[in-house]
């Protein structure tokens, strides 16, 4: 008969928390209240078996470093040997499945993945963006003497809420007053390799991916009498009422709004006055804070929206679905097209003709960095678009911004201002449709509010090449562009190249990189192009994988590169690449858990790519000779854009010794077999 090992948790508790009381700490237990907001967190949170509330670590502390700063330390204990902490794969702490479903048996079981789940809820429903989660088990050994273990992590937006450990520790005096600050420095040195932080940010976009599906469904269902724009001006509004501005706004909360028939405190007046707010001490110029709020306003003052029904209002309610479902992944300032994914989610529901989805479909965020990089763009560069969409090119473009000024300024203070520049002046984009406007602005607010240059006009007749939104106070100026990116509406004259010519015809030097239907470049656009070469040089013509926007559009796509106001020659060489295999497998499968996979090099590919564009056929590593060739255009043709290797017809002598020995065998066979067939006996 097996006997079940006994817990020793009560003894290990006892040993943790005869620590922090020797340190004349200020922790609360289980039961007890830490401050209104961390215990509202863990109350809204979704629990550890999955539903909501009944969040209760163990012990918890708010502690303070001699810069003032705050961090709530959480802690949870278990009482089993090898029960401090299940880690994935790749050495994460394992609170998902590999669906991206919170793992429940994970963060019940094991101390640290307990403590890391309190700690997210800290990041999800407060302004603290640092916390410590403490996980600590042990077990009584053959002499009865208790052993214990600790492992100690820092769950922060910086890390994406995964944590990431500290150290190594035998009791909490770390978290005395006199080794704190110590301890946090240490923790503030921490960082994720640039790998491990994209592995973070691709699971955290699938379990966005997935949410998103789960609310959207959610509210197509069960939330009657919303159009397709309504639900789009909520999920902004909802976003923008809950960011808040420390010191200044506080971000709305559920309880905030009381589902209150008073007008002038209706829920949706409620919100319009934290969004206004929000936006005035953002500097939103004037005028676009009154098309921000003139939009949202239709929305969120109607009346259905704000009849109380069974003490509820329709608001509140869908507010509070989105601030559970959604929350954490703006809070923790994720790099990527947010409110794209959202966009694509939502046009999934809606009966548009072919034509018109293909010209609202999202380009994938590697594909909007891949633009960014063959445009040029770096931190001195201009960058528009004239489809903007949602926005997603121009974030990728600005992160790639970001990223060339860190590595290339030292100065913390020129560094800051460099960023709040590239925000603010360096990047302008217009989209016509008010609704895809609205989530444009809604990302950039997002990514750190390089909102201020989306227009909300007509790029083709409505643009005259001036910033749109300046200071109030001082007179607009022409956008000195010098990258152009683009996924244009396919359904556009010429599949979209009116705007690529439109665009760079604006242009006084500089690069263009495009992603458009490649009936673009063998035919449909043939009186555009031509006008565009009089102008501007083609340098590559990239033909893309046939399911690059599987689920979503079946188009062939090609990129086409210019150089800007730079006529193309005749003799000028171009560079015509296969990238149809670019290492990705994708597939469409509803519940995978991720349908994109590197199954072939991928990363390096992409970067042979740009390479090659830049640098020609001496950056050939990868790609096979079959895959590159470079070949001249007839500038007054405009439709041999998408050429192909050209193959010999010539037999060469390998072909002929293999034709040879081919009718050799054939000869030899026939004569075995005859010879069979005549002997005796058969």
């Amino acid at each position: 008969m097996t006997v079940k090992t006994q817990s020793v948790e009560p003894n290990i508790a006892d040993l943790g928390n005869g620590w922090l009381k020797s340190h004349k700490l200020d922790y609360k237990l289980e039961q007890e209240s830490l401050n209104a907001m961390i215990d509202k967190a863990l109350d809204d949170y979704y629990s550890k078996n999955g539903g909501v509330g009944g969040n209760r670590p163990d012990a918890k502390l708010l502690l303070k470093d001699d810069r003032n700063a705050f961090f709530p330390i959480i802690i949870e204990y278990k009482g089993y040997k090898d029960k401090l902490v299940a880690l994935d794969a790749n050495g994460v702490v394992a609170n998902r499945k590999s669906n991206n479903e919170p793992n429940f048996k994970n963060i019940n079981t094991y101390a640290v993945n307990g403590a890391v789940h309190y700690a997210n809820a800290l990041l999800h429903h407060t302004s603290y963006t640092d916390v410590i989660a403490i996980g600590m088990t042990g077990y009584k050994d053959e002499s009865g003497d208790l052993q214990h273990e600790i492992g100690v992590y820092h769950v922060s937006k910086s890390n994406l809420g995964a944590g990431q450990r500290v150290g190594d520790y035998t009791d909490f005096s770390f978290l005395a007053k006199k080794y704190f600050s110590a301890f946090i420095d240490k923790v503030k040195s921490l960082h994720l390799s640039p790998d491990e932080m994209e592995r973070l940010k691709g699971q955290r976009e699938q379990e966005i991916e997935a949410h998103l599906v789960r609310l959207n469904n959610h509210i197509y269902q069960n939330e009657k009498g919303l159009g397709e724009n309504d639900r789009v001006y909520l999920v902004a509004a909802s976003i923008i009422a809950t960011l808040g501005i420390p010191e200044k706004v506080d971000p709305l909360e559920k309880s905030d709004l009381k589902s209150s028939k008073e007008q002038g405190n209706r829920d949706g007046d409620i919100m319009m006055r934290k969004i206004r707010a929000f936006l005035n001490e953002k500097n939103i110029p004037q005028a676009k804070s009154e098309m921000i709020l003139r939009t949202l306003e239709n929305t969120l003052t109607t009346e259905n929206i704000n009849k109380v029904v069974r003490g509820e209002t329709q608001l509140k309610r869908i507010f509070s679905n989105i601030v559970d479902d959604l929350g954490i992944y703006y809070k923790i300032g994720l790099t990527t097209d947010f409110t794209g994914k959202l966009f694509n989610e939502m046009y999934g529901w809606l009966g548009f003709s072919q034509d018109k989805l293909n010209d609202v479909v999202l380009t994938p965020s590697y594909i909007a960095i891949l633009l960014a990089r063959l445009a040029r763009v770096n931190k001195d560069s201009y960058v528009w678009d004239f489809a903007t969409g949602s926005a997603g090119l121009l974030v990728a473009a600005m992160n790639e911004m970001l990223i060339d000024a860190k590595q290339k300024i030292t100065s913390p203070e020129d560094l800051a201002r460099k960023e709040a520049r590239i925000k603010a002046e360096q990047l302008l984009g217009l989209e016509l449709l008010p609704s895809v406007y609205m989530l444009a602005i809604l990302n950039m607010i997002l990514m750190g509010d390089g909102s201020a240059n989306i227009l909300n006009k007509d790029s083709l007749t409505d643009f005259d090449g001036q910033y749109g939104y300046k200071q109030d106070n001082k007179q607009p100026g022409c956008f000195p562009a010098d990258a152009f990116i683009l996924n244009p509406p396919y359904s556009a004259m010429g599949n979209g190249m009116n705007f690529v010519k439109k665009a760079m015809n604006m242009m006084n030097k500089g690069y263009a990189a495009i992603i458009i239907q490649g009936s673009a470049g063998s035919g449909k656009a043939t009186t555009i192009n031509r006008s565009i070469l009089k102008r501007h040089t083609l340098l590559a013509s990239i033909k893309m994988p046939m399911d690059l926007f599987i689920g979503k559009s079946s188009v062939q796509t090609y990129i086409y590169v210019f150089k800007v106001n730079e006529p193309h020659q005749r003799d000028e060489m171009v560079k015509f690449i296969d990238f149809s295999h670019d290492g990705y497998t994708r597939t469409n499968r509803k519940k995978s858990s991720n349908n994109l996979k590197d199954t072939d090099n991928a990363k390096a590919r992409y970067d042979e790519l740009v390479a090659l564009v830049r640098f020609g056929r001496s950056k050939l590593r990868i790609f096979s000779e079959s895959e590159y060739f470079e070949n001249t255009i007839d500038p007054r043709n405009g439709a041999d854009w998408n050429q192909t290797i050209p193959r010999d017809p010539r037999p060469t002598l390998s072909d002929f010794k293999k034709t040879v020995g081919d009718y050799l065998a054939w000869e030899v066979s026939n004569l075995l077999k005859r010879q069979d067939e005549a002997s005796p006996g058969k």
